[in-house]
């Protein structure tokens, strides 16, 4: 049954893309509850996401480990301030948040093990996480499904105002006009890392695309996007550090085609509608593909293997018999390698844009 609630708390405390994957189910719970107060509850600096999103009413953070006087400033916040609290994760701090914040509470839960029975005693309706065959945007609807209320599929793209303006005084070329192609060539974790891009680069600018590389502001990611720079063509352009994620959102809509690696700015491209290239290598597409344009269905978009097409969105994977390994890298950790995308050569991603640019008809299997 739905639950009735005029203030209700949202618990996304994970990374920036995994908060844009959040905004189905916060718009499910808008539409749901029109008149209540919606907050969303992330960690700090990774509610960029929601700039402009009309869905929720105020965005409170905390840090991802907080010390007492954070957790204390957090309670004085959410204790018992909510009707209804709703954890999109599994961990047990969420869960205590929720606990702390709400008379009634509904949760992803860990598969059954004695030391999480707790999790599901204190939540009034639960769903169990699954962390190999369900997308995360359809596991975060089950919780729409806890309270009967109508699913609604699409991601709510970031928005910020003046965006046209910051962009006409930042691009030396009419980006309404003219065919370009918007490159975020380096992911959070060096394991998500493909070296293509640069030889790739050209191939475009042959196509007559003007090249847009955006990324963070981090001194090193910085640092990493001028050195690949300068080995592309002359007339490449970077805005890395100098947009924010409803600036990126607008500059991708306008482009021809996206390409990116695992990252929260892939996931961004493929819900701009823009025709979108990611580049994956040991991560699980079942779980954490990039969401495509205008997919409505409770069966995750991409399989687990192979390069595929779904709307506007064509995922590459790296090379090799066990992709996806489901692992952080070759060596199991963030900052390792990744043999599957060093194998990974730039032909391949190159076929694979030759194929989106052309492609009018979606949903297509790829040969290559």
């Amino acid at each position: 049954m739905k639950f009735p609630a005029n203030k209700i708390l949202l618990i996304a405390t994970r990374q920036i893309g995994d908060v844009l994957l959040v905004t189905p189910l916060l718009h499910s719970l808008r539409q749901a509850y029109p008149t209540a107060i919606i907050d969303v509850l992330v960690y700090d600096n990774k509610g960029g996401m929601l700039i402009g999103n009309h869905d929720y009413n105020q965005l409170i953070s905390v840090a991802e480990h907080p010390n007492i006087k954070q957790y204390l400033s957090l309670l004085k916040r959410i204790f018992r301030r909510y009707d209804l609290a709703i954890s999109t994760l599994a961990g047990d701090r969420p869960l205590i948040y929720a606990l702390l914040a709400a008379p009634q509470r509904i949760a992803i839960v860990p598969k059954k093990r004695w030391q999480d029975q707790w999790k599901r005693l204190i939540s009034q309706a639960w769903c169990e996480l699954d962390n190999e065959n369900t997308h995360t945007v359809i596991q975060n609807l089950h919780l729409a499904d806890l309270l009967e209320i109508n699913k609604h599929y699409s991601i709510i793209l970031p928005n910020s105002p003046n965006t046209k303006e910051k962009l006409e005084q930042l691009l030396p070329f009419n980006w309404q006009t003219q065919a370009f192609a918007v490159l975020h060539i380096l992911p959070m974790w060096q394991y998500k890392r493909w070296h293509g891009f640069a030889e790739m680069s050209h191939y475009l600018t042959q196509q007559d695309l003007q090249i847009v590389l955006t990324g963070g502001n981090d001194p090193q990611e910085l640092a990493y996007i001028s050195a690949t720079k300068k080995k592309m063509p002359a007339s490449t352009i970077s805005v890395a550090g100098k947009l924010n994620f409803g600036e990126v959102a607008t500059l991708i809509k306008q482009a021809k085609i996206f390409i990116g690696p695992d990252t929260a700015v892939t996931h961004l491209a493929a819900a701009t509608g823009t025709s979108t290239v990611a580049v994956y290598g040991p991560t699980n597409p079942l779980k954490w593909s990039p969401w495509p344009h205008n997919y409505a269905n409770d069966q995750s978009p991409f399989t687990a293997r192979g390069h595929q097409q779904i709307n506007n969105v064509m995922l590459i994977q790296g090379i090799g018999d066990c992709v996806p390994c489901h692992q952080e890298g070759c060596d199991r950790h963030k900052q390792s390698h990744s043999l599957c995308l060093e194998r990974l050569n730039s032909t391949t991603v190159i076929t694979a844009i030759e194929h989106l640019l052309l492609d009018k008809k979606h949903n297509t299997d790829i040969a290559f």
